[in-house]
């Protein structure tokens, strides 16, 4: 059920998710929250799956700032969860998160678990997760969620083409620190084997390291794509 005083919307950006998006929407149904899918121009069927099993099902232009800020200005919940199409809840992801909440926070993220072959991926989560507390910094795999006042305080996702999940976290960090919940989401591991779990490693730190020293984020997604397909 939904955690009392606190309407969540669930906002999904999806690109070409036809795959997988029905098994994914498909636990959400549980939820007493509004579930909206925001498209960024998928060439399959995504849209057409997702419509049956979504409160909405939007269109954006392509890009995960851009999707989710129009998922945000659509819903109508006090507290905004937002959620890649490839990460599952936890059974108690609205209860954790009226908890976090609860403890004066504007906003927070869950810690994660990344599934797949490899075996340093539960390496990769560990470390996820841990920089995640020492920083207060959250990324886009640990489902963020901030509450509607907060959001729209700091202006939403800045429109930049990477990063914009740490510009967020920097930005509602001058509001309060992360709640950060113990309660885990899963996210599938298929960039990390895709690109290959350690070339993607050192990708990643290579163009967070950039970002914080000044880089472009729009010079850093040139580079990131250049790398490979996104997952």
């Amino acid at each position: 059920m939904e955690a009392p005083g606190h309407s969540v919307s669930i906002v999904i950006p999806a690109l070409d998710e036809a795959a997988g998006i029905e098994a994914f929407l498909a636990p959400l149904q549980a939820l007493d929250a509004e579930v909206i899918v925001v498209d960024g121009g998928s060439r399959d069927a995504t849209r057409s799956l997702a419509a049956p099993l979504a409160d909405q099902v939007l269109e954006a232009p392509r890009g995960r700032a851009a999707q989710m800020n129009a998922g945000a200005r659509a819903s109508s919940g006090d507290v905004l969860l937002f959620l890649h199409a490839d990460t599952a809840l936890p059974a108690n992801a609205l209860a954790a998160i009226r908890e976090g909440l609860a403890q004066g926070r504007a906003w927070g993220r869950f810690d994660v678990t990344i599934a797949g072959a490899s075996a340093l991926l539960p390496i990769v989560a560990f470390f996820m997760n841990a920089r995640s507390r020492l920083t207060g910094i959250a990324t886009g795999d640990q489902a963020m969620f901030v509450r509607r006042t907060a959001f729209e305080q700091v202006g939403g996702f800045p429109a930049i083409a990477l990063m914009e999940d740490i510009a967020l976290s920097r930005a509602l960090k001058r509001i309060s620190r992360p709640a950060c919940l113990a309660s885990r989401v899963t996210t599938s591991g298929r960039r990390w084997e895709k690109r290959g779990t350690v070339r993607t490693i050192l990708l990643m730190w290579h163009l967070r390291l950039a970002y914080f020293l000044g880089a472009n984020p729009n010079d850093l997604a040139q580079r990131y794509d250049a790398r490979g397909p996104r997952a």
